[in-house]
């Protein structure tokens, strides 16, 4: 834990949606570090949750919400800001991937891509509009959502509804920074490629290092903790002219 010295974020409370994940986690314990206290929403996983909360400490408690569900992100927030008093920031970082092909049977593909854009979309759209409402009573806030290089030219085949619903987060982040900056609403999103989790591992298990890495130039997967520092950073009270930023977290496999 850093000196209270070194805390930026002391005294502000940020939550965090899909806290129980590598990235999730490790975003949670950088900002907890950095003097924050969380809300860490959870949908299934109440323990991992509650050890979370308990490890981290500073006040930290658990938030739980479907965002399958159209009622579930507006639930959540409410109960979560009727306990916390005030939310100075709002990072989305639920998100799902699922597979689909074109020559699938249609009402699966309407099944996957409906709840993939509830998920990865709607539902923090949702929630970007509630921290608005919220932000414009308190004097301002931050936004960060976690997008994915996915969401920048295309992604493949199978997984379309991914790459599409991160890439209108990423329009929504800047529609946001673009139309509320005024009143001191900041909104950022961060685009990482492949990232070390369990995912990412089990992945490489099946295809192979090089389907994973064969396109990045550094040969290796970000660390959960570099998304952490990065939305540490973003959060800071100094960064204001950040707001708008789409920043790029992918070893080179993608520049604009």
């Amino acid at each position: 834990m850093k000196s209270s010295e070194m805390q930026t974020l002391s005294g502000k409370t940020v939550l965090v949606t899909g806290a129980t994940g590598t990235i999730g986690a490790a975003i949670a314990r950088e900002l907890s570090a950095e003097g924050a206290r969380l809300i860490l929403h959870f949908g299934r996983n109440r323990a991992a949750a509650e050890t979370l909360a308990e490890e981290l400490g500073n006040g930290a408690f658990c938030a739980e919400g479907d965002l399958s569900t159209k009622e579930g992100p507006d639930v959540m927030w409410q109960e979560a800001l009727a306990k916390a008093g005030e939310i100075n920031a709002l990072v989305n970082n639920a998100g799902i991937l699922s597979h689909i092909k074109v020559d699938d049977p249609l009402e699966d593909w309407h099944t996957i891509w409906t709840r993939e854009m509830q998920v990865n979309f709607h539902a923090a759209a949702e929630l970007c509009r509630a921290a608005i409402l919220h932000f414009r009573t308190i004097g301002g806030g931050r936004i960060v959502n976690i997008a994915s290089r996915a969401g920048q030219g295309g992604y493949r085949g199978d997984a379309m509804p991914y790459g599409a619903s991160k890439a209108a987060l990423i329009n929504l982040t800047q529609s946001i920074a673009g139309s509320f900056g005024g009143e001191g609403i900041s909104a950022v999103a961060i685009a990482p490629g492949w990232v070390r989790t369990s995912m990412a591992e089990a992945y490489i298990a099946e295809h192979g290092a090089e389907a994973a890495l064969g396109g990045i130039p550094i040969r290796k997967m970000a660390e959960p903790a570099e998304i952490g520092e990065l939305v540490s950073f973003v959060l800071r009270g100094s960064q204001h002219s950040l707001t708008g930023a789409v920043l790029d977290v992918n070893g080179a496999s993608q520049m604009r």
